[in-house]
Formats: structure tokens, sequence, C-alpha cells
């Protein structure tokens, strides 16, 4: 058996890109090919699914990074709070490229794609959700008011994006990370 050329996190990344930023629908294999560095008849190797399964490969990557840097973090008790917060922070900055990026979860709701991967984005927001949810439980909050946070937080962080990128400025994005730890603190 021949070794890979592009490793799978490398490959995973290029077509999170294009994802990002065409959605599922305006994502061509042409784009998606030359993003991974594969020939399209590689990535139908990888993908016999092709386009719909490799946008599910994309979410479930995403996932992982969700669940290690985000809810894993949220929930250790090992670690102080504003540790967890800042860490949790820092990762949604590095996973936005500093607001720069449009969000997976968003790109893949629009056209066809939240039909066919409306399951799969609900269990990554889940995940998100449900970990600022037990940090806030566990900084002292009730359940509905940890809930409420949770929710907002997300909700903050995916309009301080689309914002972001409709007038060209990060700033927004880096005011609601301020936001977010003043909410929390």
């Amino acid at each position: 058996m021949r070794p890979q050329k592009v490793q799978d996190a490398q490959m995973l990344n290029g077509l999170m890109s294009v994802m990002r930023s065409k959605g599922y629908d305006g994502a061509s294999l042409k784009e998606l090919s030359e993003a991974t560095g594969l020939k399209k008849a590689s990535l139908y190797h990888r993908f016999e699914g092709g386009k719909k399964d490799m946008a599910s490969a994309v979410l479930a990557h995403l996932e992982g990074m969700v669940e290690r840097s985000i809810y894993k973090v949220l929930v250790d008790e090992n670690i102080s709070h504003s540790e967890r917060l800042d860490t949790v922070l820092s990762s949604i900055n590095d996973m936005y490229n500093g607001g720069l990026e449009t969000c997976m979860y968003r790109s893949l709701s629009l056209d066809s794609g939240i039909s066919l991967f409306g399951d799969q984005i609900k269990q990554g927001i889940d995940l998100w959700i449900n970990g600022f949810i037990r940090f806030g439980v566990d900084k002292g909050m009730n359940k509905k008011e940890a809930t409420q946070k949770a929710n907002q937080t997300f909700i903050d962080i995916q309009g301080s994006l689309v914002l972001s990128k409709s007038i060209g400025s990060t700033e927004p994005f880096m005011n609601i990370l301020d936001n977010i730890r003043n909410r929390y603190h």
C-alpha cells in the first residue's frame, strides 16, 4: 500500500476552507481538489459518496475540534474557571482565525446543506452549547441561567462572524470574545 501524500487533517482543513467560503452547493469538485492537493479521482477514492461524504467528514472533524477545544476544556474541573474560559476563547479565536473565517455550521446550513447535514450540525452545536451550560452550572448558575448564557454565547459568536465578514473588520468578533469573558466573570 502506497503512503498517502496528503494527511487527513490537512485534507479535511482544505475541504473545510472551501466549504466555509462556498457552502455545500457552491463548492465545486475542482475547488475541493485544489484545496486538498488531491486529484478528483483521489478524492472520490477517499470519499466514495462524493461531496456529501466530504462535507460529512468535515463536520465530524469539526465536531472533534469542538469536543477537544471547547467542550472538554469547559467541563474540566481540574482547571480554574478563568483558565478554562481563557483557553476556550483562545481556541474559538483560533478556530475562526481572529474573526476572518465563516462558521462551518452556518455555511452548511444554507441551501440543501441543512436537509443533508441538519442532524450533524445540531450535534456539533449541542456539544458546544452543552459545554457552556455545564461551565455555567459549575460556576454556580442555575440550569436556566446557564442555558440562556450558553445559547447567547453561541449566537453572539455567530452573529459577530457575520458582522465582521460583512463590514470587513474583525472588531465585532474580538469585542464579542471580550463580552463573553465578562459574561462569565
